[in-house]
């Protein structure tokens, strides 16, 4: 009955202290108990009304009693078994997203609406304005960049849908024995569409990773050394094959670009969005590692040092873009939008407000918009495939002027301002309040 219940609980743990137990905490437990019980039937009901009571220290003996001790080690106990059973387990196994499956995720969610990104920032600022913000850490199942590449194909299903057919009917001569299974493969080709170009090395050891994850066919306590030298051998060989390498870069190539734009697009909101914004090691630049061990590889920083030096210089937005390639595009809304929260720290902090900013016209959905503290504004374009590089007669409202686009060095004034000529020298904006000559 205690596994039955700690299976159940949808989050990591509870909060309950001897003190007291939050409303939260009683609405998450009633509702697990409601779960556990339909899937034992078998016990008896009054077994699960003590059990939910223990956890809920209605029921208790003297203070630093058994009681308490029960509900704190509970509550150690089920954040374990919450990123084992899902994380590591299902999240490995449930494959129709792949970039869906991550630490926190839900797989079932597929994106967010504006109003509702809108509000989550709204509720971060007025709630947790201090919080980290990250898109990576060391427990990530895959770089940002890797996912961001793989959220692109939720924009194309067709094409995608004719990819793998065509890639599982090629394949099929290097499968024997039947592995893998088409679940995996399915997982390896969304790994290599995120992640390509990718050496064997690292393919490999990635894939026999998350096989053992899954726990369908090999696990870390049961290894079958066989099926996973089937899985070594398969990956390699559709490394090798030149005719399906061939077809994989053709249908990479397209997506590589409005990938990168959107990792400035999440790089400057996560830089500028509530809270604080954290950047794991190596995410200055494009980022296509796997889970760890291979997010854990050794950072060239003397790579990045040399990038920044170059910024420093005076480049123009014209030549940071012309050297995409490099990653130095990303290293420069990072390096801009962490100097203005230096600049700005009022507008950033707890006091500085998170508000919306109007956008209208024809591909307003493909466009994030708000404003910190009444001194910076955020505009960043979203869903890049369906956008098509037209943004029509898109408007968004800026507040009066004049502003100072950061990643350009332009003057623009407040008011109705088209998105096409905001974004027109690089492909999202950083505004600063400028103060006038007499404010100076």
């Amino acid at each position: 009955m205690i596994g039955e219940v700690a299976a159940c609980l949808p989050v990591y743990r509870t909060y309950v202290q001897p003190e007291r137990a939050t409303c939260a905490d009683s609405r998450a437990i009633d509702a697990v108990f409601e779960a556990a019980r339909a899937h034992r039937s078998d016990l008896p009901e009054d077994l699960f009304d003590f059990f939910r009571d223990l956890l809920l220290l209605r029921i208790r003996g003297a203070p630093g009693g058994p009681e308490e001790e029960l509900v704190m080690r509970f509550q150690q106990l089920t954040g374990p078994v919450m990123a084992k059973g899902v994380e590591d387990t299902a999240f490995y196994h449930f494959n129709r997203l792949v970039s869906l499956n991550e630490v926190g995720g839900d797989p079932s969610r597929f994106g967010t609406s504006l109003e509702d990104f809108h509000r989550a920032c709204h509720d971060a600022q007025e709630r947790w304005p201090t919080s980290m913000t990250a898109t990576a850490t060391h427990d990530t199942k895959r770089g940002e960049d890797v996912r961001l590449r793989i959220h692109l194909l939720s924009e194309i299903p067709d094409r995608w849908a004719e990819a793998v057919r065509r890639w599982f009917a090629h394949n099929e001569r290097h499968r024997v024995g039947g592995v893998p299974d088409p679940n995996t493969e399915y997982l390896l080709y969304q790994t290599l569409v995120g992640a390509w170009p990718i050496a064997a090395e690292r393919l490999t050891a990635y894939m026999e990773k998350t096989a053992r994850e899954a726990k369908q066919f090999t696990s870390w306590t049961h290894i079958d050394a066989t099926w996973e030298a089937g899985l070594r051998r398969y990956v390699e060989a559709v490394l090798s094959d030149d005719e399906f390498t061939a077809d994989l870069d053709a249908f990479v190539a397209p997506l590589v670009e409005p990938a990168r734009i959107s990792s400035l697009a999440q790089t400057l909101i996560r830089c500028t969005a509530p809270g604080v914004p954290d950047t794991y090691q190596g995410s200055e630049l494009w980022d296509l590692s796997l889970v760890d061990p291979d997010n854990r590889r050794p950072v060239d920083f003397a790579v990045r040092r040399r990038l920044l030096a170059d910024l420093k210089t005076g480049l123009a937005p014209e030549e940071i873009l012309a050297r995409m390639d490099e990653g130095l595009p990303k290293l420069w809304v990072l390096h801009k939008a962490l100097d203005l929260r230096r600049r700005l720290p009022e507008a950033f902090g707890p006091q500085g407000g998170y508000e919306p900013i109007a956008v209208q016209g024809t591909k307003a959905g493909h466009v994030v918009a708000f404003l910190r503290g009444g001194q910076a504004v955020t505009v960043a374009p979203r869903l890049l495939i369906g956008l098509g590089g037209d943004w029509q007669d898109t408007v968004v409202s800026l507040p009066v002027g004049p502003w100072r686009h950061e990643l350009t060095g332009e003057t623009l004034d407040g008011g109705s301002v088209r998105v096409d000529r905001l974004l027109r020298r690089f492909p999202a904006a950083l505004l600063s309040r400028s103060q006038s000559p007499s404010q100076s």
